[in-house]
């Protein structure tokens, strides 16, 4: 009864192709967020560790954008934006197109049907998925990080200039090598494994349920905005602490430790530095920038779930022809 039809899987998708949709929907999505990240991570780092919460550079997200865009140009608050779009393609490629095969294996794991939706072999898949992608993606995200915090009008915690991209991580490896470049993956699998484990899962429930309760058809654009919706939500409820642990390792300073290694001046890893921002800034500094990540995520989940069903869509039917309704 939970068996998947023959014509459907003739339309299935192989985990290169759906990597590949999936990264060209994350690419779209990302334009229209990055504003925002770099909105964000000013703000995650404005008056860090500083009890009081220090100097107030920017009142708000509006107030960054705006202080952003005067001093900087457009160029400014897309910040980081080359980088962004290599680690979407790896991130969310791979939790896009990794889910679906990991959730069938961890349903066939647990003795069930492969199509079954399980909301625990769900969430596991979308955790697993998200955390591949955020080890492979690391090294982009931290510099992205540290060129979105960068501003020569109104500096915000410590500052890092790098001419482009390849700059920053040629930088980076020969100051610190390779261990620099992976510097925060524990931070970025927890931050993006928390974000991923409730990102498909919450999508999918309510797409099943505005479908199945008549509420709206399948294929409509709304049933993927609805959906979509929910699902930015709920990431963001998750994610929102672990990311600012995650923008504030990237970005902290480094010095030269007892074993002659490069490590964080500020914190040893994503707990040390939650605790520390709890101890200084209260449950408050977890969710500085919370806006600013709300007004990222909200787009960027929207448009990234959406476009990739369109994506998808557009792909089966131009591979294998229009689904026929009397079959």
């Amino acid at each position: 009864m939970a068996s998947t039809s023959p014509k459907a899987q003739q339309r299935a998708l192989s985990t290169y192709e759906g990597f590949v949709c999936g990264g060209i929907a994350a690419c779209i999505a990302v334009t229209v967020s990055n504003p925002a990240e770099v909105a964000k991570t000013r703000l995650q780092l404005q008056g860090e560790l500083a009890k009081g919460g220090g100097v107030r550079v920017y009142n708000n997200s509006l107030d960054v954008f705006k202080k952003t865009l005067k001093n900087e140009g457009i160029r400014g608050l897309q910040r980081g934006l080359a980088p962004a779009y290599a680690y979407q393609i790896l991130l969310n490629g791979s939790r896009l197109g990794f889910y679906e095969p990991f959730r069938q294996s961890f349903n066939s794991l647990f003795g069930q049907a492969s199509s079954a939706q399980i909301p625990f072999t769900s969430v596991l898949a979308g955790a697993t998925s998200g955390a591949v992608g955020a080890a492979l993606g690391n090294p982009l995200f931290l510099i992205k990080a540290r060129m979105q915090a960068y501003s020569p009008a109104l500096p915000i915690g410590t500052q890092h200039h790098y001419k482009s991209s390849l700059d920053a991580l040629s930088t980076i490896f020969r100051a610190e090598g390779l261990r620099g470049l992976v510097r925060g993956v524990d931070a970025a699998i927890l931050r993006t494994s928390m974000g991923s484990s409730v990102q498909l899962p919450s999508y999918n429930f309510t797409k099943r349920t505005l479908i199945s309760n008549g509420i709206l058809p399948e294929d409509s654009t709304w049933t993927f905005l609805a959906s979509s919706s929910v699902s930015g939500a709920c990431v963001l409820v998750v994610m929102q602490p672990a990311d600012t642990a995650l923008t504030r390792v990237y970005n902290q300073p480094t010095v030269i430790g007892p074993d002659g290694r490069p490590r964080g001046a500020l914190y040893k890893n994503p707990i040390d530095c939650l605790w520390k921002t709890f101890k200084a800034e209260g449950v408050r500094g977890w969710y500085k920038g919370s806006t600013a990540h709300f007004m990222r995520i909200a787009p960027h989940t929207i448009i990234t779930l959406t476009a990739n069903d369109i994506i998808i869509n557009f792909y089966k039917n131009t591979k294998y022809g229009p689904v026929d309704e009397d079959s």
